[in-house]
């Protein structure tokens, strides 16, 4: 519990999205998809000493056992301390169908949540177009 509110904590920016996110974490395990997130990544290159302020395809790569991307299940241990709204949610998740989410381009902190491939893509789309045109600005 203790390390899947962990993922919660570093995923979820707003306490109130933190039920949805622990909710699609438990969708994802019990089908057995990999966790694919990126909190993780982070800390696995963290403990390698190898972090460069963003995640890179090698770092997803990266065959660590905190590495989500490379890894189906929890990592071996919790990547943060998990406050009480992290906990909270991991004890009460939220109902939904949903096994994807990504952030929304728009400095709120919110993401997108969605259940299939399909529209996980693009969402994924409008985060990376919006990223591009607050870069042009």
């Amino acid at each position: 519990m203790v390390t899947l509110a962990s993922l919660v904590e570093k995923e979820g920016k707003l306490a109130e999205e933190r039920p949805r996110i622990a909710a699609v974490f438990e969708n994802r395990l019990r089908i057995g998809m990999k966790l694919d997130c990126d909190p993780t990544t982070i800390y696995a290159a963290l403990l390698l000493g190898d972090y460069r302020g963003a995640i890179y395809r090698s770092d997803l790569d990266r065959n660590h056992p905190y590495n989500t991307y490379s890894h189906a299940g929890l990592p071996p241990g919790p990547i943060a301390n998990p406050g009480k709204a992290s906990i909270d949610a991991v004890l009460n998740p939220a109902s939904t169908d949903a096994i994807y989410f990504v952030l929304r381009p728009d400095n709120s902190g919110s993401h997108e949540f969605s259940s299939n491939v399909a529209a996980h893509e693009a969402a994924v789309e409008r985060y990376r177009s919006g990223l591009r045109n607050h870069q042009i600005r």
